[in-house]
């Protein structure tokens, strides 16, 4: 069985493809931003607007990574965040959580008017509703938080939607958009007068010492400052990979009768994320739903069939025409990490644990970059600071959360199976351990075989399947690979060796 629609994110297939080049030469540049998605985009947009000449380097294609894969809501209502804010670290630093967020709605929204960028930009309502009754209480706690902030927001008895609920939260002044369709102008912007774009370019690492260079696959690049705008940071100094955990979701295009026309989440994890985008064949309702740790799960495909069965229970669906998934960093404070690398590292700075709300919190991180590498001062900069520590309790709250990380992953052990590759059947996927090594083995239908090292290239955990997006996939901390090896995901920059087998033709028993 296959996912539902075409397995193909719609924001993907909707938009053009790039093709900058690769890099050709050593470069000094005043910045390197390392990852080209939403943060690194719009800080690079922003730092060659002020007169800085920009190296933008992706590993693969730009905005072709999670920032492709996302359900494109931006908005300050990040499930039950502002009460847990309050509680924890009090109402100023909720209320600068709240006014970044709603700053860059506007930032988004002032772009595409300065450019003429035609993004299916829209001002929506955003509504965080109680599927379940029991958290109907939580919802009216997390207006009051939100209301006590200066967020445009009102608790509801009814959202317009089509089936039964229990209350809302609505936000006004959120909007929605095409993601792609408003990076890619911004992209454009950026080449040329001694700055460059460079796609296909993998960064391995970055230097410790200021001006620091930056080793790709092809060469260096020299800077006094760099962005690690990755997703996850692939440099392993600051242990950003134990601080935060990588959760794989999932997305529905479905068509619909009578599709309503406004944003909705649920609570967390148990969520279901619904808007509506206009296409060429009319509207088209986004469904997302589903969480699970990455590399935790090998029927990823249950994920795509329990949405399918809640779309269908809860709108008359004509039609199932896109699926996709995504994979998103939920730090252990619940607050993204952005600011300075390490605490004494002057002009290396990070953006990372988005946690689900990267279209808003990719745009909070790139004007909050862009201030720093300018020397502007930022209100937000203590708030996203990746070094602070603000109460006893926090450190407690961390640790706690790190030691059940650590937990689960002991528990999602993957384990090599004593097997041949011969064994191994049409469609499916084993890692096994044959001749001394532990392989990951992946049979197509028809026949042929991918074999490759089964142990991950970041810190050494057995990969396992994911049988929905055909990849090999970290337990550990998230990393993704092809069938051949080829790393999707980080923290890895590496590829996983493959691996030849020569295999016997079977006899025939007599």
């Amino acid at each position: 069985m296959t996912s539902p629609g075409k397995h193909v994110s719609y924001w993907i297939s909707s938009s053009p493809t790039t093709d900058y080049p690769a890099q050709s030469e050593d470069l000094n540049v005043d910045v390197a931003v390392l990852g080209a998605g939403i943060a690194g985009i719009t800080a690079a947009y922003l730092l060659k607007q002020a007169g800085m000449r920009v190296a933008l380097v992706e590993a693969h294609r730009a905005v072709n990574g999670v920032t492709g894969r996302t359900t494109a809501k931006l908005t300050s209502c990040h499930s039950l965040i502002y009460k847990s804010l309050i509680d924890g670290y009090g109402k100023e630093r909720a209320r600068l959580y709240g006014h970044s967020n709603q700053a860059a709605i506007e930032m988004v929204a002032s772009l595409v008017k300065r450019h003429g960028i035609e993004c299916e930009f829209e001002r929506r309502p955003f509504y965080l509703y109680a599927e379940r009754e029991q958290d109907r209480d939580r919802l009216e706690q997390e207006a009051h938080a939100a209301q006590s902030v200066g967020l445009p927001v009102t608790f509801v008895e009814q959202a317009p939607l089509p089936f039964q609920h229990y209350g809302a939260v609505r936000y006004d002044e959120q909007a929605q958009f095409h993601p792609r369709k408003y990076l890619l102008p911004l992209l454009a912007t950026i080449p040329g007068d001694g700055s460059y774009v460079l796609e296909r370019t993998i960064a391995h690492d970055v230097s410790e010492e200021r001006p620091y260079v930056v080793t790709t696959d092809r060469g260096r690049i020299t800077a006094p400052c760099v962005l690690i705008t990755t997703h996850m940071p692939f440099l392993d100094r600051g242990e950003y990979y134990r601080r935060q955990n990588p959760i794989r979701s999932y997305a529905l295009g479905v068509r619909v009768q009578n599709p309503t026309q406004d944003m909705y989440i649920s609570p967390y994890p148990d969520f279901h994320s619904i808007r509506t985008e206009m296409t060429e064949r009319g509207p088209m309702l986004i469904v997302a739903g589903g969480s699970h740790y990455a590399g935790h799960v090998r029927d990823t495909l249950s994920y795509y069939r329990d949405l399918e069965e809640w779309t269908r229970q809860h709108f008359d669906v004509l039609s199932v025409d896109y699926s996709w998934s995504t994979q998103d960093n939920n730090p252990a404070d619940g607050v993204p990490l952005i600011g300075h690398f390490m605490p004494k590292s002057t002009g290396l700075y990070v953006a990372t644990g988005f946690a689900g709300w990267g279209m808003s919190i990719g745009t909070v991180a790139g004007l909050l970059l862009g201030d720093l590498v300018l020397g502007q001062p930022s209100s937000w900069s203590d708030l996203y600071d990746p070094a602070r520590i603000w109460e006893p309790h926090t450190v407690r709250k961390v640790a706690h959360k790190e030691k059940r990380g650590m937990e689960r992953g002991r528990g999602q052990k993957v384990k090599a199976e004593p097997m041949s590759p011969q064994d191994v059947v049409p469609g499916d996927a084993r890692v096994i351990e044959h001749d001394g090594k532990k392989l990951a083995v992946y049979r197509e239908e028809d026949g042929r075989l991918h074999a490759i090292s089964a142990v991950c290239t970041h810190r050494g955990c057995l990969i396992n399947w994911n049988n929905a997006e055909r990849t090999w996939d970290c337990p550990c901390h998230g990393s993704r690979y092809t069938v051949d090896g080829e790393f999707i995901h980080g923290p890895t920059t590496r590829n996983l060796a493959r691996q030849e087998i020569e295999e016997k033709v079977k006899q025939p028993t007599p």
